[in-house]
């Protein structure tokens, strides 16, 4: 898996055959936080997509998964996300089932119902 910083608000996630990988697109771009955050969303959603489409015999080979997002204010905060995928082989009439598919993530629904979060400062 390759996952490509195209912006300060954006990246993509794309196979690739050997071991995972992070690229910017300069080398002034740094692997933010917030791209953290959007890389394991992208790539929870791609190894669903995968395995949903491994199981219906879809190949994987050209899905990709872009990711944007923007922040909020008072606190700031990644206000909202956006998900695209991209996946040239997979048929029309299976594009439904893939939505419904990629809405399995688990992080997509850790996301969508925010866990408790507790911060705890130790001697």
């Amino acid at each position: 898996m390759k996952i490509t910083l195209i912006g300060d608000e954006a990246l993509r996630v794309e196979p690739s055959g050997g071991m995972m990988t992070i690229e910017a697109e300069s080398s002034e771009q740094a692997y933010s936080p917030y791209h953290m955050l959007a890389s394991g969303l992208a790539a929870c959603t791609w190894y669903v997509l995968q395995s949903w489409g491994a199981n219906a015999g879809i190949s994987s080979h050209d899905l990709t998964i872009e990711v944007t997002w923007s922040f909020a204010e008072s606190p700031h905060r990644v206000g909202g996300i956006d998900l695209q995928f991209h996946w040239p082989s997979l048929p029309e009439s299976r594009l439904k089932a893939a939505i419904r598919a990629a809405a399995q993530c688990p992080v997509h629904h850790t996301l969508s119902q925010a866990p408790q979060i507790t911060i705890e400062a130790k001697p």
